[in-house]
């Protein structure tokens, strides 16, 4: 199986709700999506699982996870949601950075905007595979 590895800093919003879109949209059996970050806070952004609660994604039991040098390396690919010159791990070859705001700290419409965005390019994404 291949591993599609989503990245934030915290790993309590954006890569989170990247891995959940992911996952939901993705039917190729060969691929699954993670998601880590270079300091991961300690539970998901609540307004993160309300918004993807309104797509019928249940990201609740998704907890933040350190990004290791194994996860990195045995990525397929690797897409960081705007934090690429924080994340020394991950091999540029197989690195795509989507330059996406970080909500945290403002109104739940930025988490909807945000997730909007990172929906598009996962549909996309998927359609590629």
């Amino acid at each position: 199986m291949k591993t599609i590895l989503f990245v934030c800093t915290e790993n309590s919003a954006r890569s989170q709700m990247a891995e959940g879109l992911f996952n939901f949209y993705n039917k190729n059996p060969e691929y699954i999506a993670v998601s880590a970050g270079t300091a991961p806070s300690k539970t998901t952004k609540p307004f993160a699982i309300e918004v993807m609660k309104e797509k019928e994604i249940d990201i609740s039991r998704q907890t933040p996870k350190i990004l290791t040098w194994d996860m990195a390396q045995n990525a397929h690919k690797i897409y960081t949601m705007g934090c690429i010159n924080s994340c020394p791990l991950t091999p540029p070859e197989k690195t795509v950075d989507w330059k996406l705001e970080d909500p945290t700290g403002k109104p739940i419409k930025k988490f909807r905007e945000v997730r909007y965005e990172i929906e598009k390019r996962i549909k996309k994404l998927v359609s590629e595979l």
